[in-house]
């Protein structure tokens, strides 16, 4: 926790400086739906919500940079399968918290769009203690993802839309089946 506000400290304090240079700040917040692809979990999109800091570092009139540090949680609906594949009794939701960071490159289309593009990388922080049975972690610590979608401006208002796919396996119990994740990410926010 002290290296965190330490490095929130030395970013708000180089804000000052960059600002002048073509770099923004700002927070956001938003819906973020996810689904884990395997026979274990529900067909279905499950909501849950994000909230974060970004910056924006234009690199040229129609480029730009785009990293975020988002916090997110979503809670997940097991079928009947997770319950038999893995033996686990009476575990019919999962809860998962993420830190996510998104590194995303904007291409300008016009003063009021923009696309994006990126990978995101999302740090597993918390888990239900009730998957923690047998010494064994169902989820892998991280999520690696690709993004896609659009950003909206309107004036220091930021509406964005984005979908991401999973690349790597989450499931970390063992190799009977592999979980991916999708992720519907809308929301808003306010730049500095």
């Amino acid at each position: 926790m002290k290296k965190l506000t330490a490095v929130l400290l030395a970013t708000f304090f180089a804000a000052n400086g960059l600002i002048a240079q073509g770099v923004q700040f700002g927070v956001k917040a938003g819906a973020d739906l996810t689904k884990i692809d395997g026979r274990s979990f529900k067909e279905q999109f499950a909501f849950g919500y994000q909230a974060g800091v970004f910056t924006t570092i234009r690199l040229s009139e129609s480029f730009a940079l785009q990293p975020e540090v988002m916090f997110g949680e979503v809670v997940l609906d097991t079928s009947s399968n997770f319950r038999d594949l893995y033996a686990f009794n009476n575990i019919r939701e999962i809860k998962l918290q993420y830190l996510k960071i998104p590194i995303l490159l904007n291409y300008k289309v016009n003063p009021f769009v923009s696309l994006q593009a990126g990978p995101q990388v999302g740090i597993l922080m918390n888990q239900n203690l009730s998957l923690i049975q047998n010494g064994k972690d169902a989820f892998s610590k991280g999520d690696f993802s690709l993004l896609g979608g659009l950003q909206l401006h309107i004036s220091k208002l930021v509406i964005y839309g984005r979908y991401g796919i999973g690349l790597n396996n989450l499931n970390d119990i063992d190799n009977k089946e592999k979980w991916k994740s999708q992720n519907i990410q809308v929301g808003a926010g306010i730049r500095f």
